[in-house]
C-alpha cells in the first residue's frame, strides 16, 4: 500500500510539519556555525550563491530534479510530507538565518568554541525534526529517496547507499568551492544515533505511531 492511500491522523499531519519546520531551524544553526551543513544542504547553498538565487528557490529547483526521479522510479515513497519538505525546507533556513544572523553577528568571529556550540545545539535540534518528520511517515523527502532508490535497484544496503549519496554532494560542494567542515562530518556521523534516540523518547509517543521500516 503506497503512502498517498494510508489513512492518516491530524496528529500525524501537525508531526510532519513541526518536524520539517525544526528541520529548517536547525540547517540554519548549522549554517551560521559556518563550520558546514549536512552535504545537499551544503551544496544546495553554494548552488545558491554561485546562481545569486535565494536557497529557498535553489532548495526548490533540485528538489523538482529529485522529484522527478521519485516520481518515476519511487511512487510509493510520495506523499504529504514529499511536498511540505520539498518545497518549505529552504524558505524556512532563510527565515530563521536572517534574524539569527542579524543579531549574533558572523559565529566565525567568536572564534572556534563559540562555533562548536552552535553546532552542538544544531545537531540535536535537526535530529529531532528530522525524527518528528520521519516518524509522521507521510512521504520521503526527494533527496532523501535518491539512496532508498539507489537500495531497490542495486540491492546494495541502505547505509552504503545513503554514504554514496551524502558524499557524492559533499564532493560537488567542495569542487565549487562550497564549504564542507567540519559541521559536516558531525552530520555524518551523529545525526543518525540522535534521530534514533528521539524516535523512541519524543516522536512516537507524541505522534502515538510507529512506522513500518521500508
Amino acid at each position: 500500500m503506497s503512502i498517498l492511500d494510508q489513512k492518516i491522523s491530524a496528529r500525524r499531519i501537525l508531526g510532519m510539519v513541526a518536524g520539517v519546520v525544526i528541520i529548517g531551524i536547525g540547517i540554519a544553526v548549522f549554517k551560521f556555525s559556518h563550520l558546514g551543513n549536512d552535504s545537499i544542504s551544503a551544496l544546495n547553498m553554494r548552488l545558491a550563491e554561485m546562481l545569486g538565487i535565494s536557497l529557498g528557490v535553489q532548495n526548490l529547483c533540485t528538489n523538482i530534479l529529485f522529484f522527478a526521479l521519485q516520481f518515476w522510479f519511487g511512487r510509493k515513497y510520495i506523499g504529504l510530507g514529499t511536498f511540505v519538505n520539498g518545497i518549505g525546507v529552504g524558505f524556512i533556513v532563510t527565515a530563521f538565518y536572517d534574524p539569527i544572523a542579524a543579531h549574533f553577528g558572523p559565529a566565525e568571529a567568536l572564534g572556534l568554541p563559540v562555533q562548536l556550540l552552535w553546532v552542538a545545539l544544531a545537531v540535536p535540534v535537526t535530529a529531532l525534526g528530522a525524527s518528528l518528520y520521519q516518524t509522521a511517515d507521510l512521504g520521503i523527502a526527494p533527496y532523501d529517496y535518491l539512496s532508498l532508490g539507489l537500495r531497490d535497484y542495486t540491492h546494495f544496503q541502505y547505509f552504503g547507499c545513503r554514504v554514496f549519496t551524502d558524499a557524492f554532494c559533499a564532493l560537488l560542494c567542495w569542487l565549487l568551492g562550497g564549504l564542507v567542515g567540519l559541521g559536516t562530518l558531525i552530520c555524518a556521523f551523529c545525526l543518525g544515533p540522535f534521530i534514533q534516540f528521539f524516535n523512541g523518547l519524543v516522536s512516537e509517543r507524541v505522534l502515538q505511531y510507529k512506522p513500518e521500516k521500508a
